[in-house]
């Protein structure tokens, strides 16, 4: 094996780990996993491999599982909220030392040159990769993940409650910022999952008022426990009008929904990757006295690096449904009727 090697059990084992691909995407009722049995993944000279403790499992999950999201190659494994070991690192790695805990998420490489990445918006560039998207991810034993794109984490922290935070988190921050909210400003969450669960504390903590609309008694419960102002049903109209608004529902219904519940210079932030159609806006109803509407694509290295930062300080707290790795496919279904309290995540062995 390139690098550096580590006794973990990865990989001293017998040189194959067990997980989960997408073999045919569909609804999740049509089984679109496939428990997999591959050989232990090699580390090239800047990657490392990560003895997996545990992976989040993100609505993107399901978007690729479902077919919602084309898959860039057949048998992926899915899964970019991933917390482990190094259990091997690539010869030109310097950051990582066998043993250390890190993170592997969403973004998985960029190529640095463009306009895009020149100009800081390493998010937007066109030649972009994506962990359990254009590479295999999390739902696995073992994986791996480019050392310039890990995150080290923390050892004093459950593996289970690291995890989320390395996209709903990421994501929801980044969709907090794009939503522009002013200090103090009143914001609504239209949605209340695991990415939603995590902004709110943010926007919380920050001064914020926060309204929360999701179509989940249990996400209400969750929210009003949380701090929110209110938690209503995804179509009710908030109790005031808000300075800013996150969509994190794949549910293009509510657009003009949350335009209309926007003050003034308002601006709602889709934070999805995938939504289904968008009905038609009516300029007066939902954008005139200057509404925003922003779409949220992907993150920075720079958004994961402040979030994880202001999580610790916040003292974040995470709700986490814990799922053994054989259980992937449950799980996955569980988050598509909305039956996950606060995060599913996946622990192998």
């Amino acid at each position: 094996m390139a690098g550096h090697t580590a006794g973990s059990a990865v990989a001293a084992g017998s040189g194959t780990v067990s997980g989960w691909s997408v073999h045919r995407p569909g609804p999740i009722g049509s089984g679109p996993l496939a428990a997999v049995r591959r050989p232990l993944p090699e580390p090239g000279p800047h990657d490392l491999l990560l003895d997996v403790e545990a992976c989040g499992v993100c609505r993107t999950d399901l978007h690729l599982a479902e077919g919602d999201l084309a898959p860039r190659r057949p048998g992926t494994v899915p899964g970019h909220e991933i917390v482990g070991r190094v259990a091997a690192t690539g010869s030109a790695v310097t950051g990582f030392r066998l043993g250390d805990r890190a993170g592997g998420a969403w973004l998985r490489d960029t190529c640095g040159a463009c306009r895009y990445c020149r100009a800081g918006h390493e998010n937007l560039c066109p030649a972009s990769r994506y962990t359990g998207w254009d590479a295999d991810g999390g739902f696995a034993e073992a994986a791996l993940v480019p050392a310039d794109y890990a995150y080290p984490l923390p050892d004093t922290q459950d593996a289970t409650q690291l995890a989320p935070l390395l996209c709903a988190g990421i994501i929801g921050y980044r969709a907090l910022r794009r939503s522009a909210l002013p200090p103090g400003g009143r914001l609504g969450l239209y949605g209340f999952g695991a990415s939603a669960h995590l902004a709110a504390q943010i926007a919380l903590a920050e001064g914020a008022t926060v309204h929360v609309l999701t179509r989940s008694e249990q996400a209400r419960t969750l929210a009003l426990g949380l701090g929110a102002a209110s938690a209503g049903d995804a179509y009710d109209r908030p109790p005031e009008p808000l300075d800013a608004a996150i969509l994190f529902a794949p549910v293009g219904d509510l657009v003009p929904v949350a335009l209309e519940a926007l003050d003034r210079s308002g601006t709602l932030a889709v934070a999805g990757i995938h939504l289904t159609d968008i009905p038609v806006l009516n300029y007066q109803r939902h954008l005139f006295q200057e509404r925003n509407l922003r779409s949220v694509t992907s993150n920075t290295r720079e958004d994961g690096r402040e979030f994880l930062a202001t999580a610790a300080r916040v003292g974040i707290q995470v709700t986490v449904s814990p799922y053994p790795l054989r259980r992937a496919p449950e799980a996955l279904a569980d988050l598509a009727a909305d039956r996950v309290h606060g995060a599913a995540v996946l622990i192998p062995g």
